[in-house]
């Protein structure tokens, strides 16, 4: 996967956000829906071996989190924290291998960047049912890898190459599959597309 650590204002983000919260704007038509179970990526297959604290069940699906705007400056902040902090590279020049999903120190790519996020938001108290590992596809049809925040005003995307937080459908991205709300070890598929966008568990 590309990896391009683009960093951009989030003024407008940030006012958008309060305009929807203070309309108070129904949010389920935002919200990405699974449609049934699918094999995790290889990768995060792995890294669940190395981290299993970090892939277990959670417990019946509660909803999103509630977008407060406490909540939505974290996000903004993580994710500008995390895209300028590591320097974006290839799992092969840095490890020697096709795929590794881990903690990135200073270097890392997609994947590394969301791990990394969704570890610092649940430091900050955000339930990891709602900070969900997602696979897309680009425009230009390579795969890539995003953190997914469900919240009760949509789903937002944390992303490597941008700086802004976006609602998923604002992406430009097909949404293929992401982790599962109840057991962060399980994925769901996200409606049509290639569930093979990243190397998957057979």
């Amino acid at each position: 996967m590309k990896k391009t650590n683009s960093i951009l204002g989030t003024t407008a983000a940030t006012l958008g956000l309060l305009i929807t919260l203070s309309t108070g704007a129904q949010a389920s038509a935002n919200n990405l829906i699974a449609v049934g179970k699918t094999n995790p990526p290889i990768g995060h297959f792995e890294f669940c071996r190395s981290y299993p604290g970090e892939c277990r069940a959670l417990g019946p699906d509660r909803g999103p989190m509630k977008l407060t705007r406490q909540a939505w400056a974290d996000l903004l902040a993580v994710n500008t924290q995390v895209n300028q902090a590591i320097r974006p590279d290839t799992d092969m020049d840095i490890y020697g291998v096709e795929e590794l999903w881990t903690y990135p120190r200073s270097v890392g790519d997609c994947e590394d960047y969301v791990l990394l996020k969704r570890q610092i938001l649940q430091q900050k108290g955000f339930d990891p049912a709602n900070l969900l590992i997602t696979v897309v596809l680009q425009q230009s049809g390579e795969g890539h890898a995003v953190l997914t925040v469900r919240t009760d005003y949509g789903d937002y995307v944390l992303d490597n190459m941008r700086g802004d937080v976006r609602l998923w459908a604002d992406t430009g991205y097909t949404f293929i599959k992401r982790q599962s709300s109840e057991n962060s070890a399980q994925w769901t598929k996200l409606g049509a597309g290639s569930a093979t966008a990243v190397g998957t568990v057979k």
